[in-house]
């Protein structure tokens, strides 16, 4: 069996996350659907980098297949793309030794999350809209708090099924792009909705209705309930993946 590394990127806007969903329509349904149209293999699955939930973006994402066949790489981009929807695209693919895997090998995975301070047609879809000013300072210093800590379970969707909610986080700021304010955050993993609930508890701090000592205290209890609320999921971007040596 050969190893595939695919690269992909997506727009989530009408689909219910990456994963497999019983009753709703993933992306990894719809790859999966085109991979075995394409290869006239219905065995074949793919396996992602990760989970994106409900209406998050890709601008990059990796996924691999393991396949007795042998592939055309100069091809199958071309081929797959004539037959995903418009929103899904395949940007290249590997042969990679057997050992690499999507998910577990991946070392660290960053997001980025856009806000809006003026109603815009071309971002709507893709930013969340707050016309008030925030407090970047402050939201700064909750950045910076955050990689003090391993522990995110205020911020994490209860009832997983994850073993642990633990997380190194490697970088993660606020920065303002003309009226826009974008944030980013690297880390080895994600907890489910960590991102969103972040940014929400976030920007409950730059409105003034808490403060950075109220974030702290935040981290330190592992109760969502304390935390803020979730931000719409149409801001978040999942970024770029980083592997060992590769690509």
């Amino acid at each position: 069996m050969k190893r595939y590394f695919f690269e992909c990127c997506y727009d989530g806007s009408n689909y219910h996350g990456w994963q497999f969903q019983p009753n709703a329509v993933s992306i990894q349904e719809i790859i999966q659907k085109s991979i075995h149209t394409f290869l006239h293999e219905s065995k074949i699955s793919i396996t992602g980098c990760g989970r994106t939930d409900t209406g998050v973006h890709a601008k990059q994402y990796f996924f691999h297949l393991d396949s007795s066949l042998d592939l055309d790489l100069n091809n199958i981009v071309y081929k797959l793309n004539t037959i995903l929807p418009k929103d899904i695209s395949v940007q290249e693919v590997w042969l990679v030794p057997s050992d690499l895997h999507a998910r577990f090998s991946a070392e660290k995975r960053t997001y980025k999350y856009f806000i809006s301070s003026k109603k815009n047609p071309f971002k709507d879809k893709y930013a969340y809209l707050i016309k008030e000013t925030l407090d970047l300072v402050a939201m700064n210093k909750c950045a910076d708090e955050l990689k003090k800590h391993k522990d995110f379970t205020s911020f994490s969707k209860v009832n997983t099924d994850v073993k642990n909610n633990l997380c190194d986080v490697f970088e993660c700021f606020w920065i303002q792009k003309d009226s826009d304010l974008i944030f980013q955050i690297s880390a080895n993993r994600f907890l489910r909705n960590m991102v969103r609930a972040i940014v929400g508890t976030m920007i409950d701090v730059g409105r003034g209705k808490l403060s950075v000592n109220d974030f702290k205290i935040i981290i330190k209890e592992k109760n969502r309930s304390n935390a803020g609320f979730s931000v719409p999921a149409k801001g978040l971007f999942l970024y770029e993946i980083k592997y060992p040596n590769w690509p």
